[in-house]
């Protein structure tokens, strides 16, 4: 690319690209190819003069080198930038404001004044249509102020006044979405789109794993309990109860067989289905998400819905107080004053600007929150519950041994546990797959059709011979499958969690599973203890031996140990009625009753599909931080939520009693309101400090 060096300082160039014109898309990939350049910290695109403003930190020449070899044709560099870049909503929005000053300067410097009234005489029918429509509906809301006060204005014959009113409100309007849209848009393109991998059908009914990006419209991917559904499409085989409450509201899961419609993005909680798929990966994926962040909003803390509903309950004083002013001075600007200030468009618009910034913060550090409500429950909680795999231990454990029985091979077993365990999304499952993987034993699908009962084990059939694998309790007690060697069963390793696989009614195999604790969960527990939670609590399903060892190290209050998904959820219920704001953290599907019946239900990305889509909130595997993280956050929410509140009833509060006073005319008193709902809007979207925050 051909382009000139305009000015140069340490650290900085701004550059002239040679070209006439600038798309907005040219832009983008001009932005973040340069972004890409190792060493480069910013880049500023100015599509308008074709101009680019870089900072750098590494060699000079390295930047020079990047701009030489930049073009819009190469590939490598459109594939950099996202489907959405927000440049295009700026855009829009830029012009609208422009437009709008431009009309306003022409109205007021050449149209003539017989003219111009004619025109505020026009644009005032809208304001007053909105204000009788709200009247008519039995509401009295800011649509009714704005009427009446510019109404007022038309009856004096104060056309400067009226067009005055009107055109800082069409700023203000102009002003508010631009602000709303870009936190929304901010906040869609900093969330995790990740690619998953999916069961493949081929032709010949043989199952392969394949990234989801390589399937196309027509092929058939398979389904199983407690997995996302990963596309759109029909169910051609198979019977599932799908939880798509994420894309239609239903509460309850519902029945999918031959011929129904599946959506991306639900999850199937029971069965198994085939679907072929009828919309590949990609398509509107952030209209999703938006779509996603939208309804989330409809998700109000209490905060939020307390500042809302007080905006509109102080709609009547605000009429009252303007009418009673008149009444006692008979002094009509001085009550259009009263009309000029209303306390709804900031408290409607600071408080879920406000709860979209935290959310864009979160989801920078690795964290998705589906509402407003759900960082309030955290910042309130005093007892937070963890289930123990792969939540206070990694997500991956590792296999530690096999122990085979009755002269089995070690490697078969592992082998065909592989083979059954690969279907179901489990960190234990993982574990089991990927030590297969490391060994090189590869496992061709001999099983029959796999049953998954939750929280227990899986049963399949296997060269006519029935093949279990699971906890003790499930393939022991409810099996009822004989053990070979009581003596080698008896010294089974203690340190290790054990899996069991038994072979026509018999134990051929213990798999010993050695579950790592997160090094971080002692100080991440002692953190949250200093930030508020009184009451950390363990539950799992390991025996009471393995349970009470993590318990100590990690330095929870309370543990309970061998439970089942009911009793995980039956505790939150049984707390919940003692007063307490309980906070549940897990990561498979057994998780996923305590997940829903939490005040917030925080799942582990790596987890399984259901339980991400059941969470209220998702949090990155990485590490346990991002929890204190999200606890600091919310707290800081909530504090500017409550400052939020303050600032703008007592600002505008001062603004009516100068106006009653006679000292702020009503064009002063609108310019006023709207540059502080302006001013607070771009407050609530900078980031939070939770650093700021004290235990």
């Amino acid at each position: 690319m051909k382009c000139q060096i305009l000015h140069e300082s340490r650290g900085r160039l701004r550059v002239h690209l040679c070209q006439k014109h600038m798309t907005l898309h040219q832009a983008d990939v001009a932005e973040y190819t340069l972004s890409a350049v190792k060493g480069v910290t910013k880049v500023e695109v100015l599509d308008r003069t074709c101009n680019v403003i870089i900072h750098y930190e590494c060699p000079r020449n390295d930047v020079i080198a990047a701009l030489s070899k930049f073009s819009y044709a190469d590939r490598s560099a459109q594939a950099l930038v996202p489907a959405q870049t927000g440049r295009q909503l700026n855009r829009e929005f830029e012009d609208k404001l422009v437009r709008a000053i431009v009309q306003r300067v022409i109205n007021k410097c050449i149209v003539p004044a017989a003219i111009r009234n004619c025109i505020f005489l026009f644009k005032a029918l809208r304001h007053i249509v909105k204000g009788l429509k709200c009247l008519l509906q039995g509401k009295l809301e800011v649509e009714v102020l704005d009427a009446v006060a510019i109404t007022v204005s038309l009856l004096r014959q104060d056309y400067n006044t009226a067009g005055s009113v009107m055109f800082l409100l069409k700023i203000g309007d102009i002003l508010d979405e631009w602000t709303h849209k870009k936190s929304v848009d901010d906040l869609a393109r900093t969330m995790s789109l990740g690619v998953e991998q999916v069961w493949m059908q081929t032709a010949d009914g043989t199952e392969i794993l394949v990234p989801v990006s390589q399937i196309q419209k027509g092929d058939c991917v398979i389904v199983r309990t407690g997995s996302m559904i990963p596309l759109d499409g029909s169910v051609i085989a198979g019977d599932a109860m799908v939880n798509q409450s994420s894309m239609t509201g239903e509460s309850v899961p519902v029945h999918k067989t031959e011929g129904a419609y599946v959506y991306a993005g639900t999850v199937v909680e029971d069965g198994e289905c085939t679907v072929r798929v009828e919309s590949t990966a990609g398509s509107g994926r952030y209209d999703r998400i938006v779509h996603m962040i939208e309804e989330s909003e409809q998700m109000k803390s209490a905060a939020e819905s307390k500042a809302s509903s007080l905006a509109d309950r102080l709609v009547p004083w605000s009429l009252g107080g303007t009418l009673l002013t008149w009444l006692l001075t008979g002094n009509a600007t001085k009550a259009v004053s009263i009309l000029m200030v209303d306390f709804s468009c900031a408290l409607k618009l600071a408080m879920p600007i406000s709860v979209l910034s935290a959310m864009r913060q979160c989801s920078r550090a690795g964290i998705t929150v589906k509402g407003g409500k759900f960082l309030e429950a955290v910042a309130e909680a005093d007892m937070i519950v963890f289930d123990k795999t792969g939540t206070l231990t990694h997500s991956q454990p590792r296999v530690a041994q096999v122990i085979p029985f009755g002269g089995r091979d070690e490697a078969e077993m592992l082998r065909l546990a592989a083979c059954l365990e690969e279907h179901y999304p489990h960190s234990i499952a993982n574990a089991v797959v990927a030590a297969a993987a490391e060994r090189g034993l590869l496992h061709e699908e001999r099983h029959s059709k796999v049953q998954y009962v939750v929280a227990h084990g899986i049963s399949s059939m296997v060269d006519g011979e029935r093949v279990v694998i699971g906890s003790y309790h499930f393939v022991v007690e409810d099996e009822q499958c004989v053990i070979p060697d009581e003596r080698i069963f008896r010294h089974l390793p203690k340190e290790y969690s054990h899996l069991y696989l038994a072979i026509g009614g018999e134990i051929a195999a213990v798999i010993c599973i050695e579950d790592p604790l997160r090094k971080e969960a002692p100080e991440v527990i002692r953190m949250l203890h200093e930030l508020g939670i009184s009451n950390v609590v363990m539950m799992t399903g390991d025996n009471q031996r393995t349970a009470k060892a993590v318990a100590e190290k990690v330095g929870v209050d309370t543990f309970h140990a061998e439970v089942l998904p009911e009793d995980k959820a039956n505790f939150i219920r049984q707390a919940h009625d003692a007063g307490q704001r309980v906070i549940m953290i897990g990561d498979g599907v057994n998780d996923s009753p305590a997940l829903s019946e939490s005040d917030a239900g925080i799942a582990i990305s790596t987890g399984a599909a259901i339980a991400r889509e059941i969470a209220d909130i998702t949090i990155s595997a990485d590490d346990l931080y991002a929890l204190v993280e999200l606890k600091r956050l919310s707290d800081a929410l909530m504090q500017r939520i409550h400052w939020n509140y303050r600032t703008i009833i007592s600002f505008n509060l001062g603004l009516i009693l100068l106006g009653i006073a006679g000292i702020l005319p009503p064009a002063s008193s609108a310019l006023l309101h709207n540059a502080s709902t302006l001013l607070i809007g771009l407050r609530s979207m900078t980031d939070l400090k939770p650093k700021d925050i004290q235990a």
